[in-house]
């Protein structure tokens, strides 16, 4: 008895150049090999995602949101006071009249640089954006780069825009070019710089409620303690508090601060930055240390 012959397959179309597969040494067919050339992922692609998270989430625009309103709210408010009072600003710039509203919002930058970092590990979060990323430096330094960016930005063009408003409400002593750029960008940096100390404050305290309530000590508990400084023995202790609390350094950046001596000029600049760069390099060390 003879088998039926087996009917012949039909002809197949030849495979296109990405269906071909790619073979091992040894001959056999192996694995799909994609032709889209695949890169290690560097530090630009850390900061692009991190700009994606912190522009879509809802934090940011509150915390941001409140902090224009207090510099523009506050700024015009005291600068309408000013106005309509028989008070003269005779030997101290209208730009200083910005302080009160700065020293307000920076406590939504603090509060946005904790977030920044720390909610990632009250969610969990954490966990995928060190699978996307594996270098926890990298990681560090692509929020610090898109935090401090972001917070130097929006506080010099709000600062900007309530200078030119309060100039041209009050008829006081006109801001040399100094003054200006001090108040603006030199104040910008402070602020965004203060921010990013909260961040680092953030990554190693790991715990949201606990760093802001530890940044927001750190601005007021030194003015407030030496208020209270009453004992002779304590008046070195006391000046030095008053001299570099930071409500002193932000005021002595627009030429008013609030003691004849300490810093002045652009030194509180360099005060907070060198603090902040202890407190990140701590940071670092924490996160390659420390498990998530």
């Amino acid at each position: 008895m003879t088998m039926p012959a087996t009917p012949p397959s039909p002809p197949q179309a030849p495979r296109t150049p990405y269906e071909q597969p790619w073979r091992h040494g040894g001959g056999h067919d192996g694995l799909y090999a994609s032709p889209i050339p695949v890169r290690t992922p560097g530090l630009g692609d850390a900061i692009a995602s991190e700009w994606t998270k912190i522009r879509s989430v809802r934090s940011t625009m509150w915390t941001l949101g409140v902090m224009i309103v207090l510099l523009l709210g506050i700024g015009l408010l005291t600068a309408f006071a000013v106005s309509v009072s028989d008070a003269a600003l005779e030997e101290t710039s209208v730009l200083s009249l910005g302080f009160f509203g700065v020293l307000l919002g920076s406590i939504c930058v603090i509060t946005l640089g904790v977030l920044t970092i720390a909610s990632e590990y009250g969610t969990g979060m954490i966990r995928t954006t060190l699978t996307a990323c594996p270098s926890r430096a990298r990681m560090l330094i692509a929020k610090s780069v898109v935090f401090f960016l972001l917070a130097f930005a929006i506080t010099t063009v709000t600062t900007g825009i309530v200078g030119v408003l309060q100039t041209a409400l009050l008829d006081g002593a006109t801001p040399d070019t100094g003054l200006w750029v001090r108040s603006t960008v030199g104040v910008g940096l402070y602020v965004a710089t203060l921010g990013l100390l909260s961040l680092a404050v953030g990554a190693l305290i790991r715990h949201s409620a606990g760093a802001i309530t530890i940044m927001i000590a750190l601005v007021l508990l030194p003015l407030v303690l030496a208020m209270f400084m009453f004992s002779p023995t304590l008046s070195g202790v006391q000046e030095a508090l008053f001299e570099y609390s930071i409500p002193s350094q932000l005021g002595a950046m627009y030429d008013a601060s609030m003691t004849a001596s300490g810093p002045s000029g652009w030194e509180p600049l360099w005060i907070i930055l060198g603090v902040t760069a202890v407190t990140m390099a701590g940071a670092f060390v924490a996160l390659d240390r420390r498990d998530v």
